[in-house]
């Protein structure tokens, strides 16, 4: 009896020390949530080439006039302006980089002001310039380039590597940060999924060697335009929401990013709502979906769903009046998944006197129109840039032009 006893003893006790040492522990069951049905449209403006006529369509505040500066550059993204007025462009399906200058002050930048002077950079996008270098952002790959006076530029070379596969968000967004770090800003590979690659859906904060990152902010399912407010150094970022969860649900929205925080994608959207149309059973952790979403960061600023915000500057110069000095300008691309199309414009984020955002509004638009029953379009707004007159630059990459916005109003 004795032998039984001690027997059954030292099985129990075999089976205590293996769950010590790391037998996985079942599951969690995540809690239920109720059905929620959605109603979702694809609604694909019909897209057109840009032609002189049409310049007409589009609307700028009073007192501003609209330019066209250049034609015929193919796809059209990402902007960087230098201080002599060259003009760096990246086209991200072409994965190359363009060096434009308008040589003889017309106001045109013709053909023979144009030169690629980078090419293969697996679809180039962001740029940033430090200590005359030019970073270049694609898709797994940050290249750096020696630059000359002339605009050109050496031979790519790798900066870092190793970066979360694209999948449908491929556009990087990088600024050089005032503590002297490299952020770069990877959006999520799918629509609303957690993946388990811990870059995904993030903004990397990498040293100034490029041999080390850590993850900045985490929960933002593509962060392509962001940037640090002139005034107050707090940095923003504008976040596309999550796809076919209906016409006006999640809002684009506008962050403040901070070291370590969660922005809540895909659980969460706005300000801490939770989004009804993702599974739950994704969230770590036996909790609810509105439990998840109130230890995340909620927005500033929301604007109508799927205008899809894809690049955003800070207006520092004088010649647009003094309301816009150290505001926003955001370029929102525009929808193509609602019954009423958002986006196609360029968008005015006002700042108050005490430097919050209080809101955004359209700057140039009529890019999009309806035509009987059937909507067009013929611009896909993309770069935002401030220009060395304290103009205002931006890009179409659909039909490839670079248009320039002035104030002509008198002061």
């Amino acid at each position: 009896m004795r032998r039984l006893f001690l027997t059954a003893l030292t099985a129990a006790l075999t089976v205590s020390a293996a769950g010590a040492q790391g037998v996985p522990a079942p599951r969690p069951i995540p809690p239920g949530e109720p059905p929620a049905t959605v109603t979702a449209t694809r609604n694909e403006p019909t897209p057109l080439e840009f032609t002189a006529d049409k310049l007409s369509r589009l609307k700028v505040p009073a007192g501003f006039e609209l330019k066209v500066m250049a034609t015929g550059l193919g796809n059209a993204r990402s902007l960087l302006v230098m201080s002599d007025g060259g003009i760096y462009l990246t086209r991200m399906k072409q994965s190359d980089l363009w060096y434009l200058k308008d040589v003889n002050g017309d106001g045109q930048i013709e053909a023979l002001e144009r030169k690629r002077v980078a090419q293969n950079l697996g679809t180039a996008h962001a740029m940033a310039v430090k200590d005359g270098k030019m970073y270049v952002a694609g898709e797994k790959n940050i290249w750096v380039m020696d630059m000359a006076k002339d605009g050109t530029m050496s031979v790519p070379r790798v900066f870092a590597t190793g970066f979360p596969d694209a999948g449908q968000h491929g556009a990087r967004g990088m600024h050089w940060g005032p503590d002297g770090y490299l952020y770069a800003a990877f959006g999520s590979p799918n629509n609303d999924a957690p993946t388990p690659n811990p870059e995904d859906a993030t903004l990397l904060r990498i040293s100034p060697d490029g041999k080390s990152r850590e993850v900045y902010s985490r929960g933002l399912r593509h962060t392509i335009g962001f940037g640090w407010h002139p005034v107050t150094g707090v940095l923003y970022g504008w976040d596309q929401g999550s796809d076919w969860h209906g016409d006006n649900i999640p809002p684009e929205e506008m962050n403040v990013l901070e070291r370590g925080k969660n922005y809540g994608w895909p659980f969460c959207y706005g300000d801490k709502q939770p989004d009804p149309y993702v599974n739950v059973s994704g969230i770590p952790g036996q909790i609810t979906k509105a439990e998840y979403c109130a230890g995340t960061v909620g927005s500033v600023l929301n604007n109508t769903a799927h205008a899809a915000a894809i690049d955003m500057t800070f207006y520092t110069a004088s010649q647009f009046p003094a309301e816009y000095k150290n505001s926003a300008f955001v370029a929102f691309r525009g929808s193509w998944n609602r019954s009423e199309p958002s986006g196609y414009y360029i968008g005015h984020v006002a700042f108050d006197a005490n430097n919050q955002p209080t809101g955004v509004t359209p700057f140039v638009s009529g890019f999009v129109y309806q035509d009987g029953d059937v909507w067009k379009q013929f611009g896909r707004v993309a770069g935002v840039a401030q220009y060395t007159d304290g103009s205002l630059l931006f890009t179409d990459d659909q039909s490839g032009v670079l248009y320039r916005v002035l104030y002509t109003g008198g002061q």
